[in-house]
């Protein structure tokens, strides 16, 4: 319990708003809960959350010391109240997470707080499986990324050991990891692989397909196949051979069938006639294909997961059920 005495510059205040002032980590809705159960407490009795604070007032606030704390990158998901997850699939060791576009997975300079990282780690804190505060505790990790406006599976690890595991098997290929797509046109052939050199300009934010090799290219390759065609757009699988940032964005607008909807590399006239805002770009299959000792994780070799609800896919194939093609 932590007490506090109203000053002068504090009088007048709601007492709602002096707490979320005071601690800026408590969420408001948990504000409102702790004032209900009379946890914070206003010259030793229960109060309203309208309560006009008056100079000398003593408030004694019955809340967890976490929430005293100032705001950090690390204690960020405690001003998450109800987290919001599309679970797949979850165990001691891991998360399976269905992110939907538009979800940002790690803090960046528009979005502090609304994270995949955040949520997740809102979820365990809530259920009491993982504190920060506990020694030597491990902080729950993501094990891939996904871009802001492309949906998918995303992989948390809830232990160390867990993160090491999967991050080898990431490294070395020993997952895979499918993406539907829908781009322009027809692809000729309807099944192959595209290979090049992906160079990354950082100021842009933006990269560029190449034929042969360049200082600073990466390769890239994947592997594609489509599923149907259908009203001039093609709905797409592709396996990346190699994860580049953006591959599969840059390689197809580069073979001339850009993703719709993408304002980066595709076809601006073709995404407001479609009425698409962000790339119909969804990583909707996982596989676990272990060939090397998986240590206390080997219980998931051969294991596949599949995001059914796919929104692009039911807009423009709704008679295609992509994971049950051959």
């Amino acid at each position: 319990m932590k007490e506090f005495t109203i000053g002068k510059n504090d009088a007048g205040q709601r007492l709602d708003r002096w707490l979320g002032k005071t601690l800026p980590l408590l969420p408001a809705p948990l504000a409102q809960k702790y004032i209900r159960l009379k946890r914070v407490k206003v010259n030793g009795k229960r109060s309203d959350k309208s309560y006009r604070l008056q100079e000398g007032d003593l408030l004694q606030l019955y809340i967890n010391d976490e929430f005293f704390d100032q705001p950090t990158p690390e204690n960020a998901f405690l001003k998450l109240f109800k987290p919001h997850l599309d679970i797949l699939y979850e165990d001691e060791n891991i998360l399976l997470v269905n992110k939907r576009p538009g979800v940002v997975v790690h803090a960046d300079e528009t979005e502090k707080v609304n994270t995949l990282i955040n949520h997740i780690q809102a979820y365990l804190y809530q259920k009491k499986e993982w504190s920060p505060y506990a020694e030597h505790s491990f902080a729950p990790a993501l094990c891939n990324r996904i871009d802001r406006n492309t949906g998918g599976i995303v992989i948390a690890a809830k232990t160390a050991e867990a993160l090491r595991v999967m991050n080898q098997k990431i490294r070395d290929r020993e997952l895979v990891k499918l993406y539907l797509c829908v781009v322009l046109g027809r692809l000729n052939p309807p099944s192959g692989r595209l290979e090049g050199y992906l160079f990354k300009d950082e100021v842009k934010k933006q990269v560029y397909v190449r034929k042969t090799p360049c200082p600073g290219a990466k390769t890239a390759v994947t592997e594609y196949r489509t599923l149907a065609t259908k009203n001039g757009l093609s709905l797409v699988e592709c396996d990346l051979i190699t994860g580049r940032t953006h591959q599969i964005r840059a390689q197809m607008a580069a073979a001339g069938h850009p993703l719709l909807g993408d304002g980066k590399y595709g076809n601006g006239q073709k995404n407001k006639q479609y009425h698409r805002t962000y790339q119909a770009l969804y990583s909707y299959k996982l596989r676990f294909a272990f060939t090397t000792d998986a240590g206390g994780l080997e219980y998931l070799n051969g294991r596949e997961w599949q995001v059914e609800d796919v929104d692009f896919v039911g807009e423009y194939f709704p008679e295609t059920r992509p994971g049950n093609n051959p």
